[in-house]
């Protein structure tokens, strides 16, 4: 099939799933293979649909394809089997074991014998690897995990799993254009054509008013009982009509609140006295009608046509008429004028900083507006300096007191994906801030300047993931939480005692929003479902109970000054919404245009200075001014941004950092952003803090277990906890990088650099490296990845480490030959050492390899190979001792378990660090003669 044949499909794709057309889309999806949808995959896996799941995953992969094909198909046919033994329905499980999982048995007739032994026990659980087998619910969302990343590993899904980046209604607006293209070649072309078909060309009728002759067979929409042609978009809005009004009002929620099914249980009443009389602050949400469908749908790609130069002698009078039969929504083209200048957002580029692992969360210091808080998807959290572009503190994830914990925590621990951080915020003073960890726990750690970042509280917040936290102060400051148990719980946030626990939603509750009107504290609170309720700090349940549009996962702020209420929110068809409330009515007051379809991921938003709005979509962030629906301005950050990126403004709204696909963050300033961002790094280094940055400043250390491609290599390998290597911070993680991005200098752009041509001796220059150790011959020398370092391993096994500091003559910290580096040691003072084995030293071969993120090197000296943290210089752990001895190694460019070790015996070994197991060996073969 040709490219635009493919292209072609991509927008029926986007046309079907505009139109509603589900089962279409997925069945187009899996025949052409072109588009894997993994929302729908995981939908259909969540729900056990085992027949669609595999009739899906056939359109792209067979289980024979390669391993990873088969590994997937192996563990949805495996969880299948455990689901029918659970069920004690033995028949079905015979027939799945012998119809689905024999198959596997050629490659694994031990591991398909384990299986079928399943059969004769009365649990399954009985069997030590599956004994931490939870319910189906949790069984199926760990295997979807592991799903995920074997799909994502896949060689024969690349390219599938991102869909392109589209217009809405492109395949419209390119039919639109043909229509005016062909209205153009009218020889008597009228002022308003009246298009009926696509079937046959366009011609308008004669001139003494008889129509030109149409088809009157197969009109255009005849088959489908679609009224009046295709339906404008805003038809396919949140909203549907108005319903009934309710016999009574509820503008008096707050001071007469009704009685609810699901009533709050308190744990101590912390003496907050709801004001008698209170004026109402919402209602029940009346829903608006459906957008007025007659606006304007002239798409800038028509104009762009229309406006072209034409050879074929049209004047332009009839080269400018306006035909647009179907109706298109082009949203990323402000057509209103906006009440602020677009200069005073922050959009030009100043930095970017390395963060090692995707950005989940961020949070500027509410007073130190150059402070930056982040939090990962591996549970790593960072406080970064933007002005000096140093790191200061980092704090991986790690259960303080393992032995308070539940069974449940303990149990979630115990498997191989980490915790993922949800949020992160700073208490209003910024002395404080709150971390919402993927498994139960909040962390609350005390901020005291620089690097000084203490433990505070560990709370064991909710069942399962910890979905937002945000600070709020009824009387005393507390720590508002909510979780997958679907209850919201006030937390004191000195002593970490419960305050209040809501209960009243179906579905896991997604954001939390604590505010207070006059003398009035309330919360609201979002569910995955679309719900949305507000709660008084009182124990008699929620006061509004209303839907979000289109029943999307939705966050809540208000602006600076606390007077207008936003929300933004995309559901599971990946349809966004942002608008404003109307808090007296409980209605949506106005939908802001822009959003596009197909959001991958919820989108997210801020506010700032009372006049903007922010998201981030579609690889873009997108800004709107308040009083205006449309589109005030998009950009798109000098590109490499993913599909729904994270964003946050700081408190003047002067910064704005945004996360970016490479595992990073660039900072965007606007020209007051850059004034201060300035004047912070002119200003005098501290020594203490250029010492302690040498240490910290290095790319964050991102964790997350690989997909293990060997097919079944436990029949409860998602279950059984795995021993792990023990990491930085002594925490049991395993090791990944990524590719790290090197901060630009500020306003930088980027270069296209060109070889130089070094014809003189002028030209060179030579620079001696200070060296205080014993003098030994150097084996192994290399740049680390970032270049503002050189390692050497000499022939004592002995590594050396030079780096450049930061002074006067050398501002960057780069390599340069104009500036000596020092040799650097650890404040510990230990040497990176490789073990010797008893052989000649001057026969080994020495080998090192530097991790992407330069933060771990792995190293062999004739002796055991030697894995050492770069920052520390200690060892982490030692293996394979020879014979045969390493004499090459290489770390996965994506993951830092995986090592490939090329031996003496001319063998290759594919090694796992983490579980301290080689995968493969591939073995040099001779042949005598050709076959």
């Amino acid at each position: 099939m040709s490219s635009l044949s493919r292209e072609l499909v991509f927008l029926i794709l986007q046309f079907l799933d505009e139109e509603k057309f589900k089962e279409t889309v997925h069945k187009l999806e899996q025949e052409s293979g072109f588009f894997f949808n993994m929302r729908y995959f995981e939908e259909t896996v969540t729900n056990g649909e085992w027949d669609d799941v595999e009739k899906y995953l056939s359109g792209f992969t067979k289980v024979d394809d390669n391993r990873y094909s088969m590994k997937i198909f192996f563990e949805i046919r495996k969880q299948k089997y455990l689901e029918a033994l659970d069920k004690r329905d033995r028949a079905k499980a015979v027939e799945i074991l012998v119809k689905d999982l024999k198959v596997f048995s050629a490659f694994n007739e031990e591991l398909f014998k384990e299986i079928t032994q399943l059969l004769t026990l009365e649990n399954f659980r009985d069997n030590e690897q599956l004994s931490k087998y939870g319910d189906t619910k949790s069984a199926r969302g760990i295997m979807l995990a592991e799903l995920k990343k074997l799909i994502e590993a896949n060689p024969l899904f690349r390219d599938k799993l991102q869909f392109p980046s589209l217009k809405n209604s492109r395949l419209r607006t390119l039919i639109n254009q043909s229509l005016n293209w062909q209205h153009q070649l009218c020889k008597n072309p009228k002022a308003n054509p009246d298009i009926k078909t696509l079937f046959v060309d366009h011609t308008c009728g004669q001139p003494n008013g008889a129509r030109a002759p149409s088809p009157v067979t197969n009109p255009l929409m005849g088959a489908v009982p679609k009224a009046g042609g295709f339906p404008p978009l805003s038809a396919h809005g949140p909203f549907q009509p108005a319903p009934a009004p309710l016999p009574t009002s509820l503008a008096g929620w707050m001071a007469n609140p009704s009685p609810v099914p699901h009533p709050s249980a308190s744990a101590g009443p912390m003496g907050l006295a709801t004001a008698n009389n209170t004026a109402a602050i919402l209602k029940r949400p009346r829903t608006p009608p459906t957008n007025n469908p007659a606006m304007d749908y002239q798409t800038a790609d028509s104009e762009h046509v229309l406006k072209r130069p034409r050879p074929f002698g049209i004047s332009d009078e009839v080269n400018n008429l306006p035909v647009n039969i179907l109706p298109v929504a082009y949203t990323g083209q402000s057509h209103g004028q906006s009440s602020y200048s677009s200069d005073d957002l922050p959009k030009t580029v100043v930095m970017s900083l390395p963060q090692g692992s995707t950005v989940k969360s961020m949070d500027f210091h509410p007073v130190q507006q150059i402070l930056l808080l982040v939090g990962t998807n591996m549970g790593d959290i960072m406080v970064w300096d933007l002005g000096s572009r140093e790191r200061l503190a980092i704090k991986n994830f790690k259960v303080w007191e393992l032995g308070s914990c539940s069974m449940g925590l303990q149990a979630s621990l115990a498997n191989d994906y980490p915790a993922s951080v949800n949020r992160v915020m700073w208490s209003p003073d910024g002395t404080l801030f709150g971390v919402a960890y993927s498994k139960h726990i909040v962390h609350l750690y005390s901020y005291h300047n620089g690097d000084d970042l203490r433990n505070h509280l560990e709370i064991e917040a909710h069942v399962g993931s910890v979905n937002d936290l945000a600070f709020s102060y009824p009387n005393k400051l507390c720590v508002v939480t909510c979780g997958d148990d679907r209850f919201i719980k006030v937390w004191d946030a000195n002593t970490g005692s419960k305050q209040y626990t809501f209960e009243g939603h179906e579905a896991p509750v997604y954001s939390v929003c604590p505010h207070h009107k006059e003398s009035i504290q309330f919360i609201f609170s979002t569910a995955t479902d679309g719900k949305i309720k507000a709660w008084l700090y009182d124990n008699l349940g929620s006061r509004v109970d209303y839907d979000a549009p289109g029943h999307s996962s939705t966050t809540m702020a208000y602006s600076a000054d606390g007077t207008r209420l936003f929300s933004c929110g995309t559901n599971k068809e990946g349809d966004s919404y942002i608008v404003e409330w109307n808090e007296s009515e409980g209605a949506v007051k106005r939908t802001y245009h822009g959003l596009g379809k197909r959001s991958v991921g919820v989108v997210q938003f801020d506010t700032t200075k009372n006049r903007f709005l922010a998201a981030g979509d579609e690889f873009l962030v997108k800004f709107w001014d308040m009083d205006n629906i449309n589109l005030l301005m998009t950009t798109d950050a000098e590109g490499g941004l993913p599909a729904s990126p994270c964003i946050r403004f700081n408190k003047e709204g002067i910064l704005l950092a945004v996360s970016t696909n490479e595992n990073g963050i660039k900072i965007l300033a606007n020209q007051e952003g850059i004034r201060l961002l300035r004047t912070m790094e002119n200003r005098s280094f501290d020594a203490s803090r250029v010492a302690s940055a040498a240490v910290v400043k290095a790319p964050a250390i991102g964790t997350f277990p690989p997909a293990n491609p060997a097919v079944g290599a436990s029949i409860g390998d998602r279950a059984a906890p795995v021993a792990a290597m023990v990491g930085m911070n002594s925490d049991n993680r395993s090791l990944v990088d990524v590719k790290p991005r090197i901060a630009d200098e500020s306003g930088e752009k980027s270069r296209i650099w060109k070889l130089t041509e070094i014809n003189e001796q002028s030209q060179c220059r030579s620079l001696r490296l200070p060296d205080n150790l014993t003098a030994m011959r150097v084996s192994r020398l290399m740049y680390t990845n970032s270049g503002l370092a050189i390692l050497a391993l000499a022939s004592n096994a002995v590594h050396k480490l030079w780096k450049w500091q930061r002074n006067d003559r050398n501002i960057t910290t780069k390599a340069t030959a104009s500036v000596a580096p020092q040799l650097w040691q650890p404040s510990s003072g230990i040497l990176m050492t490789n073990e010797i084995s008893d052989t000649n030293p001057e026969d080994a071969v020495p080998c090192f390899a530097l991790s992407k993120n330069d933060s771990y090197v792995m190293s062999a000296s004739g002796g055991k190979v030697s894995l050492f943290n770069m920052m520390t210089f200690k060892t982490m752990t030692t293996f394979m001792p020879p014979p045969p001895a390493a004499t090459f190694l290489a770390f996965h460019p994506q993951d830092n378990n995986i090592i490939a070790i090329g031996m003496e015996d001319s063998s290759i070994q594919i090694y796992n660090v983490r579980v301290d197991e080689v995968f493969f060996i591939l073995k040099l073969i001779f042949c005598d003669s050709l076959c």
